[in-house]
């Protein structure tokens, strides 16, 4: 199927981008285009311009900022971020989930910044980020600010970005020594979508002295603040995990659908959060 008619733009800079998208307000991002290209083609988007962002590099880095957070552009390709060696150092799971998503192809262009902003529920980094308790960094016509992830996502396809906003970068507080990391997902195939998803930053020393858990698959990234509290001051025993893990569930809206029911996909994101869980507490440093 065609494309429908656009103009389209390629600026060279974030001022010049963000120029663009303040002045034409139906215009949209072009990143790695793995969803975009399709959705214009369906014409379940019909843009006035469209604007490339592939060539300015203040989104395409890896670095450590001032502040010690790794600090990752969002025009940043998932094969470049599953190979960085800032990433791997840093945030392993981060690397290692990255490293496998869908297929090599989709690998090679998709930029972590699309998935992000798409805000997809099926999406693999925003309940990550949101356990990660990152910060975006968006740019926009009034200049710069920096937005917690789990305020970022509003609803299915929806996100906190306003008008003429674009998003910038994508920073992660560095993990303490007594600090894990854990994802899970259970997906419909080996390179299909997920029908559950949990992600578990846990810091934990004899006993568990705090955790994020985060269910991903629902209409939005949710934290499990019970599941959460009962984790804390207990042993990280497989036991007291389980138990936890019954309470999540909290704001959690999946859908039904030819895959699943919404309860099914509710039962497998507490066995997610309770296998993310005990994933951290093994990997706490």
């Amino acid at each position: 199927m065609l494309l429908p008619e656009f103009e389209y733009a390629r600026p060279e800079t974030l001022e010049e981008a963000v120029a663009l998208l303040a002045a034409h307000r139906n215009a949209r991002v072009l990143a790695g285009g793995q969803t975009l290209l399709n959705a214009l083609k369906l014409r379940l988007v019909k843009p006035e311009v469209l604007v490339d962002v592939s060539r300015v590099e203040a989104l395409r880095g890896i670095r450590v900022d001032e502040q010690g957070r790794l600090e990752i552009g969002a025009a940043v390709i998932y094969d470049e971020l599953a190979a960085a060696p800032l990433v791997r150092e840093r945030q392993p799971v981060l690397a290692e989930m990255t490293s496998r998503i869908v297929d090599r192809q989709v690998r090679a262009r998709g930029t972590v910044g699309g998935n992000v902003c798409l805000a997809d529920p099926t999406s693999n980094y925003p309940p990550l980020f949101v356990a990660l308790d990152a910060v975006l960094r968006v740019r926009g016509p009034e200049g710069v600010r920096e937005t917690p992830a789990e305020g970022f996502f509003l609803a299915p396809y929806v996100t906190a970005l306003g008008p003429g906003e674009l998003l910038e970068a994508v920073l992660l507080p560095p993990l303490a020594d007594d600090e894990g990391v854990g994802y899970e997902s259970l997906q419909v195939g080996t390179d299909s979508w997920a029908l559950a998803r949990a992600a578990a930053l846990v810091r934990a020393n004899g006993t568990i002295r705090s955790a994020r858990v985060v269910l991903g698959c629902g209409s939005v990234p949710v934290r499990q603040p019970a599941m959460e509290a009962a984790l804390v001051g207990r042993e990280p025993t497989e036991e007291a995990i389980a138990a936890a893990a019954e309470l999540a569930g909290e704001d959690f809206e999946p859908p039904t659908d030819v895959h699943a029911s919404a309860e099914y996909r509710t039962a497998m994101a507490r066995v997610m959060a309770r296998r993310a869980v005990l994933a951290a507490t093994r990997g706490s440093r």
